[in-house]
């Protein structure tokens, strides 16, 4: 195939941005209203916020990892989903939460996406959050029915050029990287197609199984399963490299479609403010269970990648993606909403 464009690569997780996370000491913290007595933390079980809906990645990889967590703080970790407005919703609960160490968020890429994306999203992905670390990571990969017509990329890209604009794709909303990812390969490849906003990578993968969409770009771990049962064919993967569960896709550099790298990231944060002691302690539970074959080999099930990022390279991870999302919105001549 041809040489579609080039335009600049897009780095969710640059080369040397995961980093290992050295335990941190279990240290105390001090519990609101205790007139400075130092109060072993946690004393009480902790919420954590998916601000995406059950059965989506964020949930899915939460869900992986809080007993984990749990048995090292000997608190209850208890997931909360609170999911709507791209993620905003829940991001909006935590930004206002006391910085007690009580309530965390499970962040990610659109929550960084959304300082952009919306006039108004409600908080600040920099100043609101203490940014505790990265925890997981996963390629965009671009699906189809597997009983579609379309077979390669460039099938699809001849579709889409003989009916413009009657081609249609599902994301996972407005301003996730499925939304900006397929975007941008419009935009490089100078095709139209007609956006349909669904609410997470498993809807993404229901509407191409379901054929109420010609085509999707869920996060590889939540479409792995279905791209191996046989029920999805994957077009293309748009990472860096071929993903091993998947060596016969290719990459969209190899296809010709060069600068798209598209990956999307999480993992946990806190209210601005919360102690550094907590953060340390909570960082320290993290890194921890990520080292366990049992959680890796269920994430890596999945189909995420483990890549654990301190606060500093994690907190990094959000500026590049503020400033990535408003070149891509820029590029595709994309409004606030």
């Amino acid at each position: 195939m041809t040489n579609h464009t080039s335009l600049p690569r897009r780095h969710f997780l640059g080369r040397g941005l995961a980093a290992s996370v050295l335990p941190a000491p279990a240290l105390l913290g001090l519990l609101p209203g205790q007139a400075g007595a130092a109060q072993p933390w946690p004393a009480r079980p902790i919420k954590w916020v998916v601000p995406f809906l059950a059965g989506t990645a964020p949930d899915t990889t939460a869900r992986i990892l809080h007993e984990a967590v749990a048995r090292e703080l000997g608190q209850p970790v208890i997931i909360e989903n609170r999911g709507g407005v791209g993620g905003n919703l829940g991001a909006r609960i935590v930004a206002k939460a006391a910085p007690d160490g009580y309530t965390w968020i499970y962040s990610s890429a659109p929550m960084a996406a959304s300082m952009h994306m919306y006039k108004a999203p409600g908080y600040n992905a920099l100043k609101d959050f203490q940014h505790v670390m990265g925890l997981t990571s996963s390629d965009i990969v671009l699906i189809v029915n597997a009983e579609s017509n379309i077979r390669t990329l460039d099938d699809l890209l001849a579709q889409a050029r003989q009916a413009p604009g009657k081609l249609d794709y599902a994301s996972g909303g407005v301003g996730t990287p499925s939304h900006l990812g397929v975007e941008l390969l419009l935009s490089a490849v100078q095709v139209r197609v007609t956006h349909v906003p669904y609410k997470g990578a498993s809807e993404i993968v229901n509407a191409v199984m379901g054929r109420q969409v010609a085509f999707g770009a869920p996060i590889f771990s939540v479409a792995y399963s279905n791209i191996q049962a046989g029920k999805l064919r994957a077009l293309a993967i748009a990472g860096a490299r071929r993903n091993p569960k998947l060596p016969d896709v290719p990459t969209l550099a190899e296809l010709g479609v060069r600068g798209v790298e598209l990956t999307s990231w999480g993992g946990v944060s806190v209210p601005a403010g919360t102690p550094e002691p907590i953060v340390a302690r909570m960082r320290a539970a993290f890194d921890k269970a990520l080292r366990q074959p049992a959680v890796i080999a269920a994430l890596e099930e999945q189909g995420g990648n483990v890549t654990p990022m301190d606060g500093a390279r994690y907190r990094e991870a959000f500026s590049k993606e503020m400033e990535v999302t408003a070149a891509m919105m820029k590029l595709t001549a994309l409004e606030p909403m």
